[in-house]
């Protein structure tokens, strides 16, 4: 598989986080703020060097039998379209010093294909935040997310989960966070 550039992406909603990824916690994910970042557009033989070594269905790698297929042509896989909107939300939405861990994704769905020459943009909604009772150190933000294409379809939904360290420690309790410490 080729090496890929990573994509130069940026902030498409009116408002961003107060704070720079390098300076963000727990405190800084509020329910209900969404954010949106993108473009990456996607080729074909991007989505064919993707499947080719990680998910190999004809739908994905051979242009000719999609084209014949129940897309009618070439559309990248799930995973790579789940890929390309990992790598958006670590570049704009995860925190770069407080972001310890996904407990997992609740929901993952692909309602529309992601097909070559597609340009999609990243939606993320902050659903829930809430600290840890058992490590007052660090909270749970659960969002939601939406992979959308220039046609405002949406190719990919997940609602996850992450753990992020937080600035201070809950009231009445004096641990906090430990810079350079990976909390467990």
């Amino acid at each position: 598989m080729r090496e890929m550039t990573p994509p130069t992406t940026r902030t498409l909603s009116n408002t961003d986080f107060a704070v720079p990824a390098e300076d963000r916690y727990f405190e800084d994910y509020v329910p209900g703020a969404a954010y949106e970042y993108g473009y990456v557009t996607v080729s074909e033989a991007e989505i064919i060097s993707f499947a080719s070594q990680f998910d190999p269905q004809p739908i994905h790698v051979d242009p000719g039998f999609a084209a014949r297929g129940p897309f009618d042509g070439l559309i990248a896989s799930g995973w790579h379209t789940a890929a390309i909107g990992m790598r958006m939300i670590v570049d704009h939405f995860l925190s770069r010093v407080a972001s310890i861990a996904s407990p997992g994704i609740d929901e993952l769905r692909w309602p529309a294909p992601l097909r070559p020459g597609d340009s999609v943009r990243v939606r993320v909604t902050i659903v829930e935040a809430r600290r840890s009772r058992s490590k007052p150190d660090r909270g749970l933000v659960r969002t939601h997310a939406e992979l959308i294409n220039q046609d405002d379809q949406t190719v990919m939904e997940l609602t996850a989960m992450n753990l992020i360290r937080a600035r201070h420690a809950a009231p009445g309790n004096p641990a906090g966070p430990t810079p350079g410490r990976q909390p467990g």
